[in-house]
């Protein structure tokens, strides 16, 4: 029988391969229990150990600091694949990815502090998410306070959508100081006064522990806190484009559940083309369509991975003008794949029903969740706005502001961060 598992194009490079090999094992194996954690709402605690142990969290972190020194588009070709076997793992590590971004991107003048924090990731920590909050706080800031009292900070407050967090050993987050000034910070996750809930009731993407974190009184040491509370000049484009990544894994994972079920599939309707579903070139239409649909999905995001990592080059290279064209630039990649892949899979996840009987929806085939984490994640950021970017800078020429986070607003937000 022909191999089609990883048949999806050619890779992001030439050692792509060569390099995933050392992580799909681990894949496969979060992959058979995919469903089951899906059906009994069971936390990847076992996947997240199992994915730190192969080093995916050291996927961009330099050699030297005992990282695999990935590209860009290596990354987001094996998001993909984890998005592929559980896109609930695949949110989990953003938060930390975006961090090691971050640090990638910090300038010499705060060498020391990334240094550190490079060392901390190269022995195995990692970090989750900590910037957004419910509640009435103004568009690009916080009503999280941090506050320094003499050589410490003091920490009080509340976040959710805290993806991540439960899973990690710090949090990233963003408050504001006595001064109302935004602050950038790594909060300890067992630290005293940190609670993480698991309050996160999505209908999809239920494992990532996206709920609720409380700040009573807790205490920051100096090299907790961040130079500077920005964060790296694509992060708007980045951070979207995992979640672009994670469906087209969907999309890869659905249409392979759907090509099993119609190779395994002996009841046929008195209407159809064949004697079995699998001679059925109407149902083959329905699986060529999913099939092509995560092909095309994972091709557009590997491609806007490639604007990423000229961004990153960029600013590598100090050339303002060379800065400011590819982040430009790789804001409209992203920003003009949304919603093709979007669509693309929201489609494929509710259309490969069409190939299956009444039996597919059963729970216990629990291929809804396909749909389900598809719809959830594409909900984060709307591809409305996306497209109303696109369509203002092709008529207008202007420019993404880059600002992200959700909140009222009631005047000019104070920073562009992301909520990640």
């Amino acid at each position: 029988m022909t191999d089609t598992t990883h048949a999806w194009g050619r890779p992001p490079s030439g050692r792509f391969n060569a390099v995933a090999a050392k992580f799909r094992p681990v894949f496969a194996e979060i992959r058979a229990g995919a469903a089951k954690r899906d059906h009994q709402r069971e936390l990847p605690f076992d996947a997240v150990a199992a994915l730190r142990q192969a080093g995916f969290s050291k996927l961009r972190l330099p050699v030297e600091n005992g990282g695999l020194g990935l590209t860009l588009p290596e990354l987001f070709g094996l998001v993909i694949e984890l998005g592929e076997a559980d896109p609930n793992l695949a949110n989990i590590f953003r938060a930390h990815h975006g961090f090691v971004e971050d640090l990638l991107n910090t300038g010499a003048e705060h060498r020391g502090w990334r240094d550190a924090w490079l060392e901390r990731v190269g022995k195995g920590e990692t970090i989750g998410s900590g910037f957004s909050e419910t509640g009435n706080n103004t568009l690009g800031s916080h009503s999280t306070q941090i506050i320094r009292e003499g050589d410490i900070w003091r920490l009080e407050g509340k976040k959710f959508y805290t993806t991540g967090s439960l899973y990690s050993d710090w949090i990233h987050i963003a408050a504001i100081d006595g001064d109302g000034t935004v602050v950038g910070a790594l909060v300890p996750t067992k630290a005293a006064g940190v609670e993480i809930v698991d309050d996160w009731d999505g209908f999809g993407q239920a494992l990532t522990a996206s709920g609720t974190a409380r700040f009573t009184q807790v205490v920051l040491q100096p090299d907790f806190i961040k130079p500077n509370a920005l964060r790296f000049n694509y992060a708007a484009g980045y951070f979207q484009l995992i979640h672009l990544a994670t469906l087209a894994g969907i999309g890869r994972a659905a249409a392979d559940d759907l090509a099993a079920l119609v190779a395994s599939r002996t009841r046929v309707y008195g209407r159809g083309n064949g004697q079995q579903s699998a001679q059925d070139p109407q149902v083959l239409q329905v699986v060529g369509r999913v099939r092509a649909a995560a092909y095309a999905a994972g091709a557009i995001a590997l491609k806007a991975a490639e604007a990423l990592q000229e961004a990153y080059e960029a600013n590598l290279s100090g050339n303002e003008a060379r800065i400011a064209l590819a982040i430009r630039d790789s804001d409209l990649d992203v920003s003009q794949a949304v919603t093709p892949v979007t669509s693309l899979i929201l489609d494929a996840t509710t259309g490969l029903f069409d190939a299956l009987g009444a039996s597919a929806t059963k729970r216990s085939q629990s291929l809804d969740r396909h749909w389900r984490n598809a719809r959830t994640i594409s909900s984060h950021n709307p591809r409305i706005y996306h497209d109303r970017l696109i369509g203002d800078f092709a008529v207008n020429g202007a420019v993404p502001d880059g600002i992200g986070g959700v909140g009222t607003l009631t005047s000019t937000p104070a920073t562009k961060t992301e909520d990640a």
